[in-house]
């Protein structure tokens, strides 16, 4: 069934056991944290619902038969077995499910798609379906209707809210739920005290962990979740064979059946909480970039689902034979432990809820970056923590907005049942747009036949439907919470995308004819200076009207100027071959070229120096190979006519590096060949030797022995000799070395976005106030570095 990730599947056979074991047992501390702890709160959550427990017990066996059934049917059916299937190329989450069907079917949100996109290597489709057939009648209905594909992408949007709500409830809940264990060896009154300040404490020293990063807080918490998950499976068979050793029958449906018969309203309201046991199931998914689906399964199957199962088994079994303790200590978790050990099981159960907030951080960093990079979200600071694993990420902006809204929870809600309320509304709804995203999945992606996707909607989508239900009618009761915050992260998310598309609908309809260009001559009418000019662009075709703007206000601009786009695609990651797509603009002699350079929204960028470097070399090898091609000077290719061609790596004959000693002691090399010595402390000196006696070789330097903080890296650009490149393409790449040999300068615009005058009052508060309030307040460009010698502002209002 799981077309989409064949490769991903060949490159984990590669991976040796030992990789994927050290995997699932870092997913144990990483994903798996919040699943593990919703035993501190369920059956607490359950009963608050004034449920009576009675002698008969039918109480208790028809909610531990909700519970495992629950349990059973998503995370492991729904989630290990289907849902984990549908990743994008190693990547998971509400978005990875929204990248499959962008890819898919054309109702990407990206603006400045291309067709040379799906000639990717992560772009592959599989196959196409059949003309005639439901899939292609879908596809063509969903690629027609613009208003299916807002509906689309405002449903990925609800289910990104939901996922951030969820990061805000579930610390909390996790947290303030093992506090309450407490309530069992202090009073009452200094129990009130105690909880709400212990929790927050617990709540800030979590968040000051994130920025260690997931590798180092993986090794760190998994040990604490196997002692957790060893402990309560232990107590769960102590209290099965000491208490009630026929448990078991209650795992029958047919408890179901009795449960809801006669506690009827209070058994649906009920509902609500039950759910709650398969809070963290969405981290599996969402955190499928940072591990893989192999160690994913492997943790769940062996050690997580036989762990918890068998603690909510001894937890009914040990209620089902005490009914005469007090209400308030009746369903709590500490109660159902054996009285010796409460202590240490509370020291733990605190530290195993500090994991399980872990796993839905996390799982928000991930789904976060993925909608920044679709133009989803405002620009944050990604930090990749690991050299390794590049899913791997810390957020230090959300992270403390998370801290923030945490506390506020914890201080305004003060129990467990209103805040099992608001989290079990936010689990359910994003555990419903997954299941509606996912049956678009199986008919598109997977090309299976309608009758598989219908089935998965009504089997998961009723039951989802109904859990959504009971916790929707307790929306004053803490429900309402999950609902605001979704509605303000919504709010921004559309606000940012809808200012984004308005922006690049205005380069579009504003850009300048190459006509325009042309009429200037070959001399351009203006004054060139020496060195590379980088115009950043959102443009894939076309002048854009900030370059006329520019040369209109200053006459003169580089040698060699480069439009370069900088854009997202709908895959994880680009390989390093197909990264750039390089092409002319004008002729020949204009020396203007066009650079677009595209990430996937797992992706990392690179330094300026490293990506000045790939930059120019990408350049040099479309201009060699440009060169065995017929044309003259008076002729230029069309603006649409782009080369993949890949980073440094894959054409190393245009630079060298090695280790030098001084500036002073390079010898001369070959003609024409340029050389980049770099020092520690990030400065560089460029120079240029022409030796006509001398072969294009390059020459080993010879220098005396130095010690090691005296040798610094050197970086050198040459034109090799080679017959098949003709003359012209030598001189158009010897003025290529020569303008990277004076440097490189930024051009940089800057837009500030009005509402046109006459339009709607609620567009100019779109325009005039939010986004441009987003826009001041977040993160620059990748592409602009502020603190760059060279990099010239242009200015430029935006009337849209």
């Amino acid at each position: 069934m799981d077309l989409e990730t064949g490769s991903r599947q060949n490159s984990a056979k590669k991976e040796s056991w030992k990789t994927v074991l050290i995997l699932a047992y870092q997913s144990l501390g990483v994903v798996y944290g919040d699943l593990s702890t919703s035993p501190l709160y369920v059956f607490r959550s359950i009963f608050s619902e004034n449920i009576n427990h009675t002698e008969t017990n039918e109480e208790i066996y028809g909610v531990l038969s909700l519970v495992f059934w629950t349990f059973t049917l998503v995370p492991l059916l729904k989630y290990v077995l289907i849902v984990l299937k549908a990743d994008d190329n190693g990547e998971g989450g509400t978005f990875a499910l929204y990248s499959l069907l962008c890819r898919h079917a054309r109702v990407s949100s990206l603006p400045n798609c291309q067709v040379a996109d799906e000639e990717l290597s992560e772009y592959n489709k599989n196959g196409f379906a059949p003309e005639r057939s439901i899939a292609s009648k879908l596809k063509s209905t969903l690629e027609k209707h613009k208003v299916l594909q807002r509906i689309l992408l405002v449903l990925a949007l609800i289910g990104t809210s939901m996922v951030i709500g969820d990061g805000v409830l579930t610390p909390a809940i996790s947290v303030f739920s093992a506090v309450s264990g407490l309530e069992l060896s202090v009073s009452k009154e200094h129990h009130r005290y105690i909880e709400v300040p212990s929790a927050c404490i617990i709540l800030i020293g979590l968040f000051a962990l994130q920025h260690f990063g997931t590798h180092r807080v993986g090794f760190l918490f998994a040990p604490i979740v196997i002692i957790w998950l060893f402990c309560i499976g232990a107590i769960g068979v102590y209290n099965i064979f000491h208490w009630n050793p026929h448990v078991y029958k209650a795992l029958s449906p047919y408890y179901i059946f009795l449960f809801f018969k006669k506690t009827q309203n209070g058994g649906w309201m009920a509902l609500g909480g039950v759910f709650l046991c398969v809070t963290g199931s969405e981290a599996m998914f969402a955190d499928l970039g940072h591990f893989s689906q192999l160690s994913i399964k492997i943790a769940f199957t062996s050690v997580v689902y036989p762990s918890l199962v068998l603690a909510y088994m001894g937890q009914a079994a040990y209620l089902s034979r005490h009914h005469h303790v007090q209400y308030e200590h009746h369903f709590g978790f500490y109660v159902s432990i054996p009285e010796k050990l409460r202590l240490p099981i509370l020291v733990i159960a605190i530290l195993a809820a500090v994991v399980g907030s872990q796993a839905i951080i996390t799982g928000t960093f991930s789904i976060i970056n993925q909608c920044s990079a679709l133009s989803c979200f405002p620009r944050v600071k990604v930090v990749h923590t690991s050299s390794k694993i590049h899913g791997q990420i810390y957020i230090p902006e959300i992270n403390w907005v998370l801290m923030l809204l945490c506390l506020a929870v914890t201080i305004g809600f003060r129990d467990t049942k209103r805040m099992g309320n608001a989290a079990g509304l936010a689990v359910i709804t994003v555990m419903l747009v997954t299941t509606c995203l996912m049956s678009l999945v199986i008919v598109l992606c997977w090309h299976q036949h309608v009758l598989l996707a219908l089935g998965f909607v009504f089997i998961f989508g009723t039951i989802e439907a109904l859990f959504f239900s009971a916790s929707l009618i307790k929306f004053l009761e803490g429900a309402w919470f999950p609902v605001a915050l979704a509605f303000v992260f919504l709010t921004i998310m559309y606000v940012w995308h809808y200012g984004t598309l308005k922006k690049y609908e205005f380069d579009v309809q504003n850009k300048v004819s190459i006509n325009w260009l042309l009429s200037l001559g070959a001399s351009i009418g203006i004054v060139r200076v020496r060195g590379i000019g980088l115009m950043h662009t959102e443009l894939v075709s076309g002048i854009p009207a900030i370059f006329s703007r520019f040369v209109t206000n200053l006459p003169a601009f580089h040698q060699v100027l480069v439009f370069l786009c900088i854009k997202h695609v709908p895959v994880p990651r680009v390989r390093p071959e197909e990264r750039f797509l390089v092409g002319r603009v004008g002729p020949r002699d204009f020396r203007l070229y066009r650079c677009i350079v595209r990430y996937g929204y797992r992706d990392f960028h690179k330094d300026d120096i490293e990506f000045e470097n790939d930059l120019v070399c990408s350049i040099a090898e479309f201009i060699r190979t440009g060169s065995t091609e017929t044309s003259s000077n008076n002729e230029f290719e069309k603006d649409d006519k782009m080369t993949v061609v890949g980073t440094c790596s894959t054409h190393s004959v245009w630079m060298s590096e090695d280790n030098v000693d001084d500036v002073d002691n390079i010898d001369a090399a070959g003609p024409s060949e340029l050389k980049k010595i770099k020092s520690s402390a990030g400065t560089s000196e460029l120079m240029e030797t022409k030796s006509p006696t001398e072969t294009s070789e390059l020459m080993e330097i010879k220098s005396p022995v130095k010690s090691p903080q005296m040798i610094r890296k050197r970086v050198r650009f040459f034109v090799p000799e080679s017959p098949k490149i003709d003359s012209a393409a030598t001189r158009e790449l010897e003025e290529l070395t020569e303008a990277r040999e004076c440097g490189v300068a930024y051009i940089i615009g800057q837009s500030y976005m009005r509402a046109k005058p006459g339009c709607s009052m609620l567009k100019k508060l779109v325009i005039n106030y939010v986004y441009e309030f987003l826009r001041r307040n977040s993160r620059a460009p990748s592409y602009v570095n502020a603190a760059h010698a060279s990099s010239l502002e242009v200015g430029m209002m935006y009337q849209v």
